[in-house]
């Protein structure tokens, strides 16, 4: 029996635990199962892998996707690039298991936002500057679509969400929320934005993708413009996830 994970913590709810035991069944794979490891520290991997033979692959989960890496043997490309670590394969066919890190997190973002761009999708706001935006900066320079970051403190090589006006949304028509804001529980909460200038020509992307429609999307749909939630990246980067295990 093979056997597949999610590190994190706390893991009180997971969608991977829940996707993969629904593909294992639907699929009549009979010889996987997916189990939660909630670990208070990342540096626990490491017992984990070692207690556990049959453990072939780990998805990571916060508040560990960036301090998983110092206990990995190696990161391919995106992982590296982004800083963060979203999944791992365990190969034991050496003295000692052999861990790389990946990220799906990029292409599950870049395969669900590439089929909604228009030739006037030529620029993207990022509100945020976490461990999501990073995956988010990578894929935009993949597909050279200039970006500024939104924060609420001052910090190099960012703006405000003062500084947003009517002028710079004429310019950048795509917005990507990488933050929890309106996230359950708190639902009333969105990024801070002047949505009074936006209109059909804006694209708005929230990773958050509970609930459905986030207030932040609810006001872009107001004014006319697209909208996407993060369920289908989640989805995404799960089965690219199982793909990178299947190697």
């Amino acid at each position: 029996m093979k056997s597949y994970g999610l590190i994190g913590f706390p893991l009180s709810h997971s969608f991977s635990k829940k996707y993969f035991t629904h593909k294992f069944e639907q699929e009549q794979i009979k010889n996987c199962k997916y189990e939660l490891h909630p670990i208070v520290r990342a540096s626990e991997i490491v017992d984990l892998v070692e207690s556990n033979p049959a453990l072939c692959g780990l998805n990571v989960t916060i508040p560990h996707k960036v301090e998983v890496m110092a206990y990995l043997n190696e990161l391919d490309e995106a992982a590296s690039e982004i800083g963060a670590v979203n999944c791992i394969t365990i190969d034991r066919s050496g003295d000692k298991p052999f861990l790389k890190g990946y990220n799906t997190d990029a292409f599950g973002f870049a395969e669900s936002l590439k089929p909604l761009l228009k030739p006037h999708h030529k620029k993207a706001l990022i509100f945020g500057d976490g461990g999501a935006a990073q995956a988010v900066k990578y894929v935009l320079k993949q597909l050279d679509i200039p970006y500024l970051t939104v924060i609420r403190h001052v910090k190099p090589g960012t703006i405000l969400y003062s500084g947003i006006t009517q002028e710079l949304l004429k310019e950048y028509t795509i917005l990507i929320n990488t933050t929890p804001l309106g996230m359950l529980p708190n639902l009333d909460s969105f990024p801070p934005i002047p949505y009074q200038y936006l209109n059909e020509q804006h694209l708005a992307y929230d990773l958050v993708y509970n609930p459905e429609e986030t207030a932040f999307l609810a006001k872009v749909k107001t004014q006319g413009g697209t909208l996407k939630n993060g369920m289908e990246m989640l989805t995404l980067q799960a089965e690219r996830s199982w793909q990178v295990w299947k190697k």
